[in-house]
């Protein structure tokens, strides 16, 4: 199969430029001004718009066992509508229980996974520490292609990762040539403060914000840095949601320290005034972790993306409808933790951030794709309009314009934390592997579309005790 788009701007992260984009069998095969259409190919007229890599999510949930539930939005449907929102790869997380083999829920995820319309990959999590656990990231690294194991310091009694725990997964990592994420927050702290809260008759969603303050973020994101910086990882820092956390990230980095930072859409936009609405169901379908903040940290994670100090942009997709959110109706905490956004993602950050004049069209591009496919290492594969990249390609109308509401999204969920949002900016076309999944509208997809991709390795790394032992460190005095 094969396509041609004509008449557009090609939009990367370092360039625009006028040019057609012809595809075969999936991949980009040609670029540039007056390219001749070929016998044979499907022609998208791109008059006006810009053509740029397909959205990659970093951060997605699909299908999660979490608290009790299961989320509403699974491979397939979540998927399909990353698609119709411009997002053609996500990268989720495989999260073993406490004791499982990190192998066998790979396998179960994989297997949840085989229905996806687009492609999608893997990070996945370290919830305690064995030597299998030892092997099987050996084995997901080298055979499997996961490059990336993610560590929860939050959700106590559960899955959150000790410091012994992230010391060994850390270390690991450095052998394998793995990156290591974390969710910072003080599961310890957000513990305690939850069980005060409830002890003061405050059992609404209103509590859950007090229960996780800016500064259980601060605190966590400076001993993952710190942990990272001592074993010589390089680290991933999900949904940054203050300015307590991104100051810390802007420390490390100053120091030559490689660590990133990701924001949420949601983030971005949203304030804590949502867990004080007088209807439960509203305030509790904004219950997520971390949760959404006082304005100030918004502006701060605005000014993180403009300079580069955060670098990618997430969703944390993790669907829960009205009656599982229920289940936290007489306490907060048993609220199930997750928000939707894969589709709106696109839509949002253009007519936030673009239309505003915060990012240009290029930093856009960055901070939507092709940062991700560098950090995580499938870059210039994916995130770029190249010759020889896969040909996932979103056609960007910035003209086109919608209202945003639960009544008309394609996500498998019955709120949208952006109902209302008049955006203008949109995809009219997606291509995914080449062929083109959304039109105007209209979806064009079966399940199984999308293929898992692999992300290699990377050069193997030191830590600080391997540097320290290779400076000829004097011998241990006998005493």
């Amino acid at each position: 199969m094969s396509l041609i788009i004509k008449g557009g701007t090609v939009v990367n992260a370092d360039i625009s430029k006028p040019a057609d984009v012809y595809m075969e069998n999936g991949i980009i095969k040609a670029i540039g001004e007056n390219l001749e259409v070929p016998s044979g190919a499907e022609v998208i007229d791109a008059s006006g718009q810009y053509v740029m890599p397909g959205g990659i999510d970093p951060h997605t949930h699909m299908q999660l066992p979490f608290m009790g539930t299961v989320a509403s939005e699974d491979f397939y449907t979540g998927t399909a509508a990353g698609l119709a929102g411009g997002t053609t790869m996500i990268i989720d997380f495989v999260i073993p229980d406490p004791e499982q083999p990190l192998m066998d829920a790979y396998k179960t995820w994989r297997g949840w996974a085989e229905k996806s319309c687009a492609d999608y990959s893997f990070h996945v999590a370290v919830t305690w520490w064995n030597e299998g656990v030892h092997k099987d990231m050996g084995t997901l690294v080298r055979e499997e292609g996961v490059n990336s194991f993610k560590h929860f310091m939050a959700y106590k009694n559960a899955i959150m990762a000790d410091d012994e725990i992230m010391y060994n997964s850390f270390s690991r990592a450095v052998e394998l040539g793995a990156i290591v994420t974390a969710h910072a927050e003080n599961g310890e702290l957000v513990f305690q403060l939850q069980k005060k809260l409830l002890e003061m008759g405050m059992t609404g969603p209103e509590a859950h914000p007090l229960s996780r303050p800016p500064a259980a973020e601060g605190e966590a994101a400076n001993r993952a840095i710190r942990l990272a910086e001592v074993i010589g990882v390089p680290l991933y820092l999900v949904h940054v949601s203050t300015k307590d956390g991104l100051d810390e990230i802007i420390r490390a980095r100053l120091a030559g320290q490689r660590v990133f930072g990701e924001a949420l859409a949601g983030h971005l936009l949203i304030d804590d005034s949502v867990y004080r609405h007088p209807d439960f169901a509203t305030a509790a379908a904004h219950v997520m972790s971390p949760p959404f903040r006082e304005k100030l940290h918004q502006d701060a994670l605005w000014k993180g993306l403009q300079s580069g100090s955060l670098q990618t942009t997430a969703t944390d997709h993790c669907c829960f409808c009205a009656d599982q959110k229920a289940a936290g109706k007489d306490d907060f905490t048993l609220i199930p933790n997750g928000t939707a956004g894969v589709e709106d993602r696109l839509a949002v950050l253009w007519t936030h951030g673009v239309s505003t004049g915060r990012l240009t069209r290029e930093e856009f591009v960055a901070v939507t794709s092709a940062n991700t496919a560098k950090i995580f290492n499938i870059y210039p594969r994916k995130g770029r309009i190249a010759v020889g990249a896969d040909a996932d390609i979103v056609v960007w109308d910035p003209e086109a314009h919608k209202t945003i509401s639960a009544k008309t999204h394609k996500q498998n969920i019955d709120f949208n934390i952006f109902e209302g949002m008049e955006v203008k900016g949109l995809p009219s076309h997606t291509i995914s592997g080449g062929k083109l999944r959304y039109k105007d509208g209209e979806l064009m997809i079966e399940k199984g579309d999308g293929n898992y991709i692999k992300r290699p390795a990377f050069q193997p790394m030191f830590s600080a005790l391997d540097l320290a032992a290779k400076a000829k460190m004097p011998t241990p005095v006998k005493r």
